[in-house]
């Protein structure tokens, strides 16, 4: 897939309101593809990064759980950061799309929803290379 940054994009996730506190639920109209692998990220130390990697194959969507980061997105031709704060708003991020993520708050927690389970050689891990990989497609 040849993404463009446009691509990648904030999904609204519903949120059923109660004076008792919030609810969000994902299914499968949500986003679009089965959810084979699901992670998260927390208790990253201040000034650290995650991400720095793009995948071949893998579609990702992404919610800030709890706090907040940002996410540095690049498709080899356009780039753009996205904050995510809000447990009801999710980032997807197509495949071939580098991504950094930093900046994350005190107590932050990251929720990945990945399309595939983990494959090592679905990964570019250095920028140079994916810089090439795109340039190939």
């Amino acid at each position: 897939m040849d993404s463009t940054i446009k691509d990648c994009m904030i999904i609204d996730i519903p949120k059923i309101e109660d004076q008792r506190g919030n609810l969000s639920v994902i299914e499968k109209d949500i986003i679009p593809y089965e959810i084979k692998r699901v992670y998260y990220l927390y208790d990253v130390p201040s000034g650290s990064f995650r991400g720095g990697h793009a995948h071949k194959n893998l579609t990702q969507f992404l919610i800030a759980l709890s706090g907040s980061f940002d996410i540095h997105l690049n498709n080899g031709k356009e780039t753009k950061t996205v904050n995510l704060n809000r447990p009801n708003k999710g980032l997807l991020i197509p495949s071939g799309t580098w991504r950094e993520i930093d900046n994350f708050s005190s107590g932050a927690v990251c929720l990945v929803l990945a399309s595939d389970v983990f494959d090592e050689a679905d990964y570019i891990r250095d920028f140079d290379d994916f810089i090439s990989y795109k340039n190939l497609k």
